[in-house]
């Protein structure tokens, strides 16, 4: 199917038009709905969005962003081109990769041509035009930053004792045996694990940056496994299980159980000191040689009903009142997608006056970026990894 906008479509270059189209609309956004603080951002975006410009906002919570996928997949196949049910999603990976090439999503470009696009930071945040190795192409709106961080208690840790990259993870964790593990794959975290580690140890890097190849699989993933055989029995209930999730392994952190975490927003360990949930001795840190970074967006499906509300929607979500709120520790702590040089020194402001906690890593302190691998990757990685470990818990 040609990427191609509807004649109906809203044209985005015609803001004022889409401002009119907009008003009265009801926007049925499909995002992951597992987190109380980010529940009460949308919630807060919504009556925004109501307020200033007459358009309801519906979050359809979602525990996998791939079953809002499966809705469109589902509309496309019953001939309903118009009128869809999902009129915005919370995307990244190899959802996105799925949209695209089954030219699923709302015309090519419209992102780039947002009002607010101007304040986007394109230039040294090369993943908001990349997402897991594929073209964006405008058919996403970027929403926010992730990079992989670890935690860990000064009040019980020692920083010089800190492991610098996957092989001394492996070599710290024969020391501290039982204090440290990883989610289940395919639990979110979990696989990004595997990726990080998959990435350090592989050969030549850039091979995860292309389509997997089935005749070299099991040769570039012998590292990773290898090295998960040997970490397995020195890991939290000797790897037999796993923490759930994330917010799982948080409350081991606090309870003493676990040593070192880790989480995909650098802003965790903060916004989690701030809610009462981890102990204020709490820091943050990551590998020098780098640690999986990506950018999380917002797309429209091709059908969607709303397209005009979903349009005012995501320019909102990437304006610099709302991605400064955003980036606040005691409201959600994700990293803008903007360029702090393209506001003006009232909206630059709003971002130098947040306070973001004594365990966030400056930007310079975060380490360089390791690129996601090609989305085909996950599904295999994830597969491989419970063909040899089951299903754990």
């Amino acid at each position: 199917m040609t990427l191609t906008a509807l004649a109906a479509d809203p044209n985005p270059k015609d803001w004022d038009a889409v401002l009119a189209e907009a008003k009265g609309e009801t926007v049925y956004w499909n995002a992951w709905g597992g987190s109380e603080n980010i529940n009460a951002y949308i919630e807060w975006a919504g009556e925004e969005l109501k307020q200033r410009y007459g358009v309801a906002l519906v979050h359809v919570k979602l525990d996998d962003t791939a079953n809002a996928v499966a809705k469109v997949v589902a509309e496309k196949a019953a001939g309903k081109d118009e009128g869809g049910s999902v009129d915005l999603i919370w995307i990244n990976g190899e959802n996105f990769a799925s949209m695209k090439e089954q030219g699923l999503l709302f015309s090519p470009g419209w992102a780039e041509v947002l009002p607010d696009w101007q304040y986007v930071d394109i230039e040294n945040k090369p993943t908001i035009r990349t997402d897991f190795t594929i073209p964006v192409e405008g058919l996403e709106s970027p929403w926010g930053m992730a990079k992989l961080v670890f935690f860990y208690d000064q009040a019980r840790t020692d920083p010089d004792t800190l492991p610098t990259n996957a092989r001394s993870l492996l070599d710290w964790s024969k020391a501290n045996p039982g204090r440290f593990s990883y989610p289940q794959p395919p639990d979110f975290i979990g696989s990004s694990f595997l990726k990080q580690i998959l990435s350090e140890l592989v050969e030549d890097r850039s091979v995860l940056l292309a389509p997997v190849i089935d005749a070299t699989f099991d040769k570039t993933v012998a590292p990773l496994f290898a090295y998960l055989d040997e970490l397995h029995p020195l890991m939290w209930r000797s790897g037999r299980a796993y923490p759930q999730n994330y917010p799982a392994m948080k409350q081991m952190l606090a309870d003493g159980e676990m040593d070192i975490i880790f989480a995909f927003n650098p802003s965790e360990a903060s916004s989690a000191i701030a809610n009462g949930e981890l102990p204020d001795t709490v820091r943050s840190f990551t590998f020098p040689e780098g640690t999986l970074s990506n950018t999380h967006f917002v797309a429209i499906p091709y059908n969607a009903a709303s397209k005009a509300g979903a349009l005012v929607a995501a320019n909102f979500l990437i304006s610099p009142e709302a991605q400064a709120r955003k980036q606040d520790p005691k409201v959600w702590g994700d990293p803008t997608v903007l360029a702090m040089d393209k506001l003006d020194a009232a909206d630059r402001a709003r971002f130098e006056a947040l306070d973001l906690g004594v365990a966030t890593l400056r930007p310079n302190e975060l380490g360089p970026a390791i690129d996601e691998p090609h989305p085909t990757w996950l599904e295999r990685l994830e597969g491989e990894w419970k063909r040899r470990y089951g299903v754990g818990n």
